[in-house]
């Protein structure tokens, strides 16, 4: 689909005129219809999703319900929510949640009345507890004490009981083979609980507290969500926890979910499950009676095979029945992956008794289940070995009540290793460091490299079943660990709606420039999913993160030099996923921004502390490098999948930035570089208009068009800020400004001044400064924005003619064709937009002459793909000004 500049222009020029403030619902005539279809294709079973729709300024209603229909046009029960509006009122995401037991290749959703679920969800709030039951199983939640689940029933039989998080603390690390440490159990205090959706499609309920010892001692405050869906025998768990130490001591040595499993039947009749890859399977009884030196018959042997209940044993042949009390119990089973390539499977009697090596393989899917032809429950366990080390545990199978633990951290991999990696080298002094950032590219400072505050969220689901799955069933189950199902929007709709600013058109080959720029494009985006499978860039931390730069002598990444190692959204590679996915719709792209978003939103920011709302800078771990600021925590990288998905957890990462202006009172960003003294004033913080400014507005618009009216501080803050830019003389050109955090407004500049930096719009700037500009009509602000988008690139007389001063010698040159296509959409201008497309072929990034393509390396570790003149700086820049000058002028594209 060709999509001119005229016509971007005039659905910019269509933004009405009316402030923030006006909420007024908009009259709707005709509210359209959308057309879903799964992201992977149609699931082979049940399926669970939620997910979220965007809709076009002015054509929906806040308060419009919606109806769904399957594409044979029968009507399917759906919730809806809404999740977004537009300045005037009307409703710009939706969000909606299905339960189904045959999937659909497509729905419809549309205007109408919801079916109603035949069997809703129900929730009931009691003063000590909260019932869920979804019409096939009920469950309990405790208010307070160590159990997030204290039942699950299905048909008034318990299947599984106190259910509660574990932790092992570990005091020390052993430095060599003789040394040891003392382990500590923790577990769940729960500290409050609260439901926030109760059907009839869906109901969650989070769950508050801090892990516990029997000593009283506390830490690790946990965030748990539940979610239940009418008809369904399972519930999932979004589990969250914060690292509230130093990382210098109390170490994580494991951290899981255990729940007891009551066992009725017997012994024979008690099964053990764990599906490693694909569908291949352990499938063993606690009793097994296959093997044997006397044949119980093979009726028998082929019931216990298929996990069906055995019968009499009095039918069987009698020099078997007779010495059953001779055959062993295995009680205990475990699943361990500690590296991304290798699970081991071993299994013992009981405790106290050796282990015998059941087998080994590659890579779980992280589903196991435990019971028997009376009912059972299974477990599963999402990124199961791309977030290794983890393990599934069964303990006691063949007492009355088993004991099953998904362990997040496995306790076999050794403690979790948070201290910084080097002893600062003497960087004791802010010249020291500033000379060792010259070569390692590491920003150091004593105890700044701490991982206090920074968290992970993990997604389990846990069945309860009436009776031991058959193997196609559990193998289904997997299958839905590894991928949950989701549900998208064509791309026209994610286009169409201008919910991102109008910066992304769909993919197109029409023309051989077009062609050969999504081949770039297309390679890029192999090249590092690639990567990350042959360089392992895995583990409970490392996984969704890529790396920054190669070497090229090595022909590694430099995982170990400094700021060159992991690469913490540096110049938005999130945001270059994301718009990749929203014009093309392609599922491995969503995945892996998908991973992306859950480590960069969690590892890479702090959520306690003083320095909660900020990020940090790449490095060597996630949280070494000095440099703690808002352009990595900034809410644009997470707005994507929050209203893709509708996730939760991600909405509260939104919120958790609201108010981080206030982190500018307690860590002032250029504190090394500056020439005269500061001592930050509340009245008077020194922010810079760039990468600290865009982080706030992503932050305070996100927080607007969540909250609507409700929102009028983080309403008041964009608005003021946006005001007090655009009456500076030289607008964003200032560099900076000093904010009142009681007026949300930027202190009256006289004087014209020049402070760019190249990096200043690269981190999400122009994105969100797009979305504003759609949303809210200030002239000034605009003309700020332009002025900075039509100058960077520009001249050196342009820029000293119009602002007083040369700007001085910039890079990312080709990263800022975007800010020149823009500008030459909003001023109709063809000559910039001809200047666009000659600072993308010829600025400092990549060039339509390179080989665009990787060479086999044989010599490393293991054998992969190098392509030297690749770096992820370069990569995502060229990604967001590919795509997005596309959008704004593909239509006056030239041949390079």
């Amino acid at each position: 689909m060709e999509v001119s500049r005229r016509t971007v222009l005039a659905g910019m020029a269509a933004v009405p005129a009316a402030s923030l403030l006006d909420t007024r619902s908009t009259a709707v005539a005709d509210v359209p219809e959308v057309k879903l279809s799964w992201l992977e294709g149609k699931p082979t079973t049940a399926a669970v999703t939620t997910w979220g729709t965007p809709w076009p300024k002015g054509a929906v209603p806040a308060d419009q319900t919606f109806a769904l229909k399957a594409a044979d046009g029968s009507a399917v029960p759906v919730q809806s929510w809404p999740t977004a509006y537009w300045p005037d009122g009307s409703l710009k995401w939706s969000a909606h949640a299905i339960a189904v037991d045959a999937p659909a290749e497509s729905y419809t959703l549309g205007p109408g009345t919801a079916a109603a679920p035949p069997q809703p969800v129900t929730v009931k709030n009691e003063k000590t507890y909260v019932d869920v039951d979804t019409g096939v199983i009920k469950t309990r939640i405790r208010k307070s004490g160590p159990e997030l689940i204290s039942h699950i029933w299905r048909d008034d039989v318990l299947i599984a009981r106190k259910g509660q998080l574990v932790n092992l603390k570990q005091d020390k690390i052993a430095e060599d083979e003789e040394g040891g440490s003392v382990r500590e159990r923790y577990e769940s205090d729960v500290t409050r609980v609260t439901v926030e959706q109760s059907g009839p499609v869906r109901a969650v309920v989070r769950i508050e507290g801090r892990h516990k010892s029997k000593k009283g001692k506390t830490w690790l405050p946990f965030s748990v969500r539940l979610y239940f869906v009418a008809g369904a025998e399972n519930v999932r768990m979004v589990h969250t926890f914060v690292y509230d130490r130093d990382g210098q001591k109390d170490y994580i040595a494991g951290l899981g979910v255990r729940f007891r499993v009551p066992m009725r039947d017997a012994a024979y009749d008690r099964h053990i499950r764990f599906v490693g890859e694909g569908h291949g399977m352990v499938s063993e009884a606690v009793k097994g009676i296959t093997g044997l030196r006397r044949d119980p018959g093979a009726t028998v042997r082929a019931a216990q095979i298929a996990g069906t209940k055995l019968p009499d044993p009095a039918t069987w042949d009698q020099r078997v029945t007779t010495r059953l009390k001779w055959i062993p119990e295995w009680g205990d089973y475990t699943l361990s992956q500690l590296n991304a390539d290798g699970f081991t499977v071993k299994k013992r009697t009981k405790k106290g008794y050796g282990w015998v090596s059941v087998d080994q393989g590659g890579r779980a899917s992280g589903l196991g289940y435990v019971g028997g032809v009376s009912g059972g429950f299974a477990f599963g366990l999402r990124d199961f070995w791309q977030r290794h080390p983890t393990q599934l545990d069964i303990r006691g199978a063949y007492t009355e009540e088993a004991e099953v633990t998904v362990w997040l951290w496995s306790p076999d991999a050794g403690a979790m290793d948070t201290r910084f990696y080097h002893d600062g080298m003497g960087e004791d002094t802010y010249p020291e460091q500033l000379d060792a950032l010259e070569i390692t590219y590491e920003d150091y400072e004593p105890k700044f490299g701490t991982p206090y505050g920074i968290a992970r969220t993990s997604e389990l689901t846990f069945w309860a079943l009436a009776a031991t799955p058959t193997a196609a069933r559990l193998g289904d189950l997997a299958d839905q660990v590894r991928t949950p199902p989701q549900l998208i929007n064509p791309v026209d709709q994610l286009i169409s709606t201008r919910v991102f600013g109008g910066l992304v058109s769909p993919v197109d080959r029409s023309v051989p420039a077009r062609k050969a720029i999504e081949d770039h494009l297309d390679f890029l985006f192999d090249f590092y999913r690639g990567q990350v499978e042959s360089r392992h860039w895995y583990g409970f931390w490392d996984y969704g993160d890529i790396m920054h730069t190669f070497d090229e002598d090595r022909l590694v990444w430099r995982y170990d030099v400094g700021g060159y190692a992991w690469d913490n959204s540096e110049l938005s590679p999130d945001l270059w996923l994301w718009y990749s996915f929203l014009r093309s719709g392609r599922a491995d792209i969503f995945r892996f921004a998908e991973a992306m978003t859950r480590h960069t939103g969690e590892v890479d920011v702090y959520h306690l502390g003083q320095w909660a709302g900020l990020g940090t800078r790449h490095g060597v771990q996630h949280w070494a490098d000095s440099a703690k600021q808002q352009r990595i925590s900034t809410a644009i990288y997470r707005r994507f999948y929050y209203y893709l998905t509708a996730d939760e957890r991600t909405g509260d990462l939104l919120s958790e930035l609201v108010d981080s202006d206030q982190t500018f009172l307690v860590l002032d960003p250029l504190r090394k570089i500056r020439t005269e003294p500061y001592e930050p004033d509340p009245h008077a913080l020194a922010i810079g208009l760039g990468t600290d400014w865009s982080g706030l507005a992503a932050a305070w618009l996100t927080e607007w068009e969540r909250q609507g009216p409700k929102a009028d501080v983080a309403h008041s803050k964009l608005l003021g800020t946006m005001e007090t830019i655009g009456a500076m003389p030289n607008g964003f050109v200032t560099g900076g400004g000093l904010y009142d955090l009681d007026t949300g407004r930027f202190a009256p500049v006289t004087e014209k001044t020049v402070s760019v930096s190249h990096l200043s719009a690269m981190f999400g700037q122009v994105e969100i400064c797009a979305e504003i500009l759609d949303l809210v009509e200030m002239p000034a602000f605009e003309a700020a924005w332009l002025q900075y988008c039509r100058l960077f690139n520009a001249t050196r007389e342009e820029q000293t003619a119009e602002c007083g001063a040369y700007f001085g010698n910039l890079i990312l040159r080709q990263g800022h064709s975007r800010l020149t296509a823009y500008a030459a959409v909003r001023l109709d201008r063809d000559d910039l937009a001809a200047r666009a497309w000659k600072e993308f072929y010829t600025g400092d990034g990549y060039g339509p002459n390179l080989p665009w393509a990787s060479e086999e390396v044989k010599s490393t570790l293991n054998p992969t793909q190098a392509a030297k003149w690749v770096s992820t700086n370069t990569t995502a820049l060229y990604g967001l000004a590919a795509i997005q000058t596309l959008a704004l002028v593909g239509d006056q594209i030239v041949n390079p």
